[in-house]
């Protein structure tokens, strides 16, 4: 049975991550990179493409789950009929190579326990070649090597449970039973063939490191407002999805889960998006992740270093920028929701907000007063001069469409943030160089014409580009980013307009106008066939605006709402589909939870101001 996305819970290692089902299978990991192919791939096909399950004989489903404390380390509660069983998973903080630990412990009664191992390399289209060495199982395919061992410890420390493996059906099975105080732990080591194995780890000695790892870690924080544990929990997120290595932070750690189950709408995600950048960048110094927020800046400032023609929209986990799109037709997809893609050629695409994201981004960190970097400032100068010849050129916008270029609204505001902030720089420190009149020329006339042209009088709301009628969720930023005061009365009808057009089910905001129903004239934007849901961070954008304007109980009420959509562990996916009642998209979605983090930030912030007036 086909688990919803809602259904899983993330693991991880800081430099990929897993999904772990309510059914206790882990059903997608990646090793050893988040971008590398996948072992585990059920999540996108069956059973058959890789999955590894562990649960108690005849349980289908847990009966509860969460973390332990803020930790990313899972623990699953099993009830049956002849007691009960925790399963303890998690990823360690890799030293040497990524291992999967997951340790059965008995909590009452006398339970059976089954594991079911299914490696697939290739993303579940490899069976491996399995053998056994020194009580090991080792499963080899191509450059892909993985060992999986078992060990037991009793109640009082001694010898545990004794653990019957064997091979059946191309998949490695193990049985046991546990009593209370039992634990039987399962540990996957995943290395390049060529190599030898690697150190093995204490899977126990590793459990108490991984809770003191993320404890010391999430003791850092600074953020002390409401739903606190929300926001911490997106925190730990964030973090999980960073490839600790170089500091890039993935949109999701999958590929291809759906924008509208059974359509084709199907992306991979497992890559580093410019547009995330100041929004990503705030959040991690909004709750004290400095050091953080820092390895971001310097990956950021890494990929994009060369020619500003060849700034890219997204790049690579360590800066690449070849992500060449391929589909893979040996799987069937999410709830047949084909095709399966790897890799994302809208990294081609020509986007001119990522100029303005990139150069906002670094103005944020040096106003933050994160260390400064010498090249930052005339990286930043090249850009800029770069996007003075381009920004009056048409382009593919802020959210990848695959339709013709148009002269979409967004990209013109952030054309305007990026002159904005070169004044602001060269006005705050006037010994850097620059030409600040020069820039501010820039910034008035292309003001003067997202007014003019990316503007519709008669329904006051600015739209999604120049002469269409539709409009973009994109405009709420508008009063964020400082191109109009909040309560300019564009701005006000901007809100309204897009919340009453792009509204779906209480505020819950779509991208843009993407169902036949909403195109003009037949003109679909985006160029591809079907819909899709409401796009989360949009709607967390709404309630920023709505506080921006001063509607604060409904920018609260529509927060507790966007709350009320975090599964049972507080994750988010990259869309909501409000007829279905389902997460979908990719998952957990690093956009979704930077939304989350910014508006309780901006709530907190107004709760501590109106405490303080009325003081």
């Amino acid at each position: 049975m086909t688990q919803r996305i809602e259904d899983y819970a993330l693991i991880g290692d800081l430099q990929t991550a897993a999904l772990v089902g309510r059914d206790g299978s882990l059903d997608w990991l990646c090793l050893p990179r988040f971008d590398s192919a996948a072992c585990f791939a059920a999540l996108l096909g069956d059973q058959e493409n890789g999955h590894w399950r562990l649960a108690p004989e005849g349980s289908t489903t847990c009966s509860s789950r969460s973390y332990a404390g803020d930790s990313l380390v899972l623990e699953t509660v099993w009830e049956t009929r002849s007691g009960s069983v925790k399963v303890t998973d998690f990823m360690p903080q890799r030293d040497q190579a990524p291992d999967v630990v997951r340790i059965v412990e008995g909590l009452s009664g006398e339970v059976t326990v089954h594991s079911t191992l299914r490696l697939r390399f290739d993303y579940g289209h490899v069976v491996p070649w399995v053998r056994r060495t020194d009580g090991h199982r080792v499963a080899v395919a191509g450059p892909d090597a993985i060992w999986l061992r078992d060990v037991s410890r009793g109640a009082d420390g001694g010898a545990g449970p004794r653990v019957k493996t064997w091979g059946q059906q191309y998949s490695t099975r193990s049985s046991f039973t546990v009593q209370p105080g039992e634990q039987v732990a399962f540990v996957m080591t995943w290395h390049p063939s060529h190599e030898p194995r690697p150190d093995l780890i204490d899977p126990y000695e590793s459990l108490a490191h991984s809770l003191e790892d993320w404890e010391e870690w999430v003791a850092q924080c600074t953020y002390e407002g409401p739903h606190r544990d929300a926001v911490v929990r997106s925190l730990i997120t964030l973090k999980a999805l960073t490839y600790a290595p170089t500091g890039g932070i993935v949109a999701a750690p999958t590929t291809s889960l759906p924008e509208e189950l059974g359509g084709v709408r199907n992306w991979d995600y497992r890559y580093c998006w410019l547009r995330d950048s100041t929004l990503t960048l705030g959040a991690l110094l909004s709750a004290g992740y400095l050091d953080e927020a820092a390895q971001w800046r310097d990956w950021l400032l890494r990929a994009v270093a060369g020619d500003p023609a060849d700034l890219k929209i997204m790049y690579g986990i360590s800066g690449e920028r070849r992500l060449p799109e391929l589909e893979l037709p040996w799987l069937r997809g999410y709830e047949n929701s084909a095709p399966v893609r790897i890799g994302n050629d809208a990294a081609d695409q020509l986007q001119l907000d990522v100029y303005g994201e990139v150069i906002d981004s670094l103005y944020l960190a040096r106003e933050s007063g994160l260390a400064p970097k010498p090249h930052a400032w005339k990286l930043q100068l090249s850009l800029l001069g770069f996007l003075e010849t381009m920004w009056r050129e048409p382009d593919d916008g802020l959210w990848e469409v695959r339709g013709p270029r148009r002269h979409f609204v967004h990209s013109k505001v952030m054309a305007w943030v990026a002159a904005d902030r070169a004044v602001r720089t060269l006005e705050a420190d006037p010994s850097l160089p620059g030409d600040a009149a020069r820039w501010r020329a820039m910034r008035d006339e292309v003001h003067r014409e997202v007014c003019e042209k990316g503007y519709d009088p008669e329904r006051n709301t600015f739209t999604q580009s120049y002469g269409s009628a539709e409009l973009d969720a994109a405009t709420l930023l508008i009063p964020q980013v400082g191109f109009l005061p909040p309560d300019d009365p564009r701005v006000v009808g901007t809100v309204e307009a897009v919340r009453a057009e792009l509204g779906r089910d209480g505020d819950f905001i779509r991208r843009y106008s993407s169902d036949e129903a909403d195109a003009t004239e037949g003109n679909r934007v985006d160029g591809l066939p079907g819909g899709e849901g409401a796009f989360l961070v949009c709607s967390f954008w709404l309630a920023d605006a709505l506080l921006l304007t001063g509607r604060v109980k409904e920018a609260r009420e529509l927060f507790d709402k966007l709350l009320g959509l975090c599964n049972d562990v507080g994750l988010l996916a990259e869309e909501y589909d409000t007829v279905a009642k389902r997460q979908i998209g990719n998952f957990p979605q690093a956009f979704s939870h930077v939304g989350l983090v910014g508006t309780a930030q901006a709530l907190a912030r107004e709760e501590a101001r109106a405490e303080k007036g009325a003081g």
